[in-house]
């Protein structure tokens, strides 16, 4: 062998295979697991969403409880606890120690994770920062309890379950408890406890309590009482389905002629459009769906780009609804004024569903750092003195995004709205909390992180378009307060000067000078509430629409749940 030269088989020697959990083992930063606080908060989102995607899937009204301790520098122990199903002593290895491993990720559904990568992911963690296993104990109500301890062997991305164990005490559900290092909790717009805040407002339905290192405990409570109606598994939409996924779903389908394949395996194809498909490629739509090659493949999704079919069907998004944001804005946030918006479902990307759910909170303790005092909110605007800020709330089929916030289309389109249109002079210092939840089988993310919605056109637009649309609601309310407001100044200032005009005049006209004063009062509120009858006819006005529109969706609900 030439020096410097290195031959074929010595690399042949050294070519190794990796499992997908060593290749997540030295890029965690894939699954959000980087930076102190940011892996923290990503731990309680992994474990928070695995227990409120059980409960919903049991159809168990939830209640789950965080739990975190300080054992040392930088050095935490994470307990989760739902009231949800449980899990099996089969499935309990697969599900918190074997990546891409789930229930979601085969399935064309909205859920809140997709990937079968989070707890499995958080067990990983622990084992790489502490060298500890994650406790488990689980549960059905009925029967014993079992507890065991897991690990994950990256080499072969298996779970290692370990100290299998009985228990005599009866439970119901899953305890989830794991050690990490490198970790660091803080009170902030992206920590934990505010990630468990932002879980309430967007599940109405969920009961959640957070302890802090301190012993401190925050409960949540819920605000509606039923459940979410599960949302149903899609099939694809022919516009939005690509060479590789016609020729994998072929092999797949049990359909032994094209034709009925494309009939029972995709959205909207029925014998109308198989008809038109079958004018425009070159083999015969009998063939075997299994037999079919990549060139065939590719004329089925050119022709399908010709052809046009009806928008994909809706029916597997799950709006939280209009009435239930608002009233879980009004629990947790408390506002002065609260708009809630849930637009029709559109279509991104030619084949994915979705829909855009806004909610406009203004004054109270709306905004980051709000004083909470709903009355000054305006006034403090006006005069400069507000200290709140606009405080933006991303969600993504409920799930909170607290990370990569610049990089995120609901941020883009937020700050792409010409506020002072509305009456937001400034909307970097305004108490707002803008409210907004993008629900779709498919959601856009920019990365595995899952924490920012890519810029997809039309989903963009459709933010912007509902943003407006709230927007100018909000702006009647902000600009009927300013009116009110301004008149109250007026006439507070013309109050202070009555007694000494009315004294001077008592001297000149030998008037009593009370009768004055009472006389002035009454001339000073004639002539403001020149505006006024404007201000309480809007009111009245928005009063009777709110009743009518609250009448409307809870019939509209109601009709739904059954």
């Amino acid at each position: 062998m030439t020096d410097g030269i290195v031959s074929g088989e010595k690399l042949a020697r050294e070519f190794k295979e990796h499992s997908v959990a060593e290749f997540f083992k030295r890029n965690r930063q894939m699954l959000g697991l980087y930076g102190k606080v940011r892996s923290l908060t990503t731990v309680v989102h992994e474990y928070v969403t695995n227990s409120l995607d059980a409960c919903e899937e049991a159809h168990i009204l939830p209640e789950i409880e965080v739990k975190l301790e300080e054992l040392g520098t930088e050095y935490y122990m994470i307990t989760v606890k739902d009231n949800g199903p449980g899990l099996t002593k089969e499935t309990v290895g697969k599900a918190l120690g074997q990546l891409l491993a789930g229930t979601k990720f085969h399935r064309l559904i909205q859920m809140r994770g997709q990937q079968g990568i989070g707890a499995s992911g958080c067990t990983m963690l622990s084992q790489m920062t502490t060298g500890k296993a994650v406790k488990v104990i689980s549960g059905t109500g009925k029967g014993k309890a079992f507890a065991c301890e897991i690990t994950i062997d990256p080499k072969k991305n298996q779970p290692k379950v370990e100290n299998m164990r009985e228990l005599e005490k009866k439970f119901r559900g899953l305890m989830v408890q794991a050690r990490f290092k490198g970790v660091l909790y803080r009170e902030s717009s992206t920590g934990p406890l505010e990630y468990v805040r932002r879980t309430a407002i967007a599940n109405p339905h969920l009961q959640i309590s957070f302890v802090s290192p301190k012993g401190e405990r925050t409960t949540f409570k819920r605000t509606a009482s039923y459940i979410p109606k599960k949302p149903k598994p899609m099939k694809p939409h022919p516009n939005g389905v690509t060479v590789d996924e016609v020729v994998t779903m072929g092999r797949s389908s049990s359909a032994r002629k094209t034709s009925s394949f494309l009939k029972s395996d995709f959205d909207r194809i029925g014998d109308t459009s198989i008809a038109k498909i079958a004018k425009l490629v070159k083999f015969d739509l009998n063939k075997d769906p299994k037999q079919l090659t990549w060139s065939e493949a590719e004329e089925l999704v050119n022709a399908f780009k010709k052809v046009e079919f009806i928008a994909p069907s809706t029916d597997g998004l799950r709006p939280i609804g209009e009435a239930r944001i608002k009233k879980s804005l009004e629990s947790i946030i408390e506002p002065e004024f609260v708009y809630t918006l849930t637009r029709p479902p559109k279509v991104y990307a030619g084949g994915f569903p979705f829909q855009v759910e806004i909610g406009i909170a203004y004054g109270g303790k709306a905004g980051k750092g709000s004083n909470g005092v709903a009355d000054n909110a305006t006034k403090q605007v006006m005069e400069g003195e507000n200290e709140a800020k606009v405080e933006i709330m991303r969600f993504a089929n409920r799930a909170p995004l607290l990370f990569d916030a610049g990089n995120c289309a609901i941020t883009k389109a937020v700050h792409s709205i010409e506020w002072k249109r509305y009456g937001v002079k400034n909307l970097e210092n305004v108490p707002l909390t803008i409210f907004v939840n993008l629900i779709s089988v498919h959601i856009p993310y920019t990365g595995a992180g899952k924490q920012a919605i890519a810029d997809e056109e039309d989903v963009t637009e459709e933010l912007r378009l509902a943003l407006m649309q709230c927007a100018r609601r909000t702006s009647q309310y902000i600009n009927a307060r300013r009116r009110e407001i301004e008149n109250k100044m007026k006439r507070d200032m013309f109050y202070k000067y009555i007694p000494e005009i009315a004294t001077a005049l008592s001297n000149v006209t030998k008037v009593d000078r009370d009768l004055l004063i009472k006389k002035l009062e009454n001339l000073v509120l004639t002539k403001l509430r020149l505006e006024k009858p404007e201000i309480e006819k809007e009111k009245e006005l928005e009063r009777k629409r709110e009743k009518l529109e609250r009448i409307k969706k809870f019939k509209q609900e109601l009709m739904g749940e059954e």
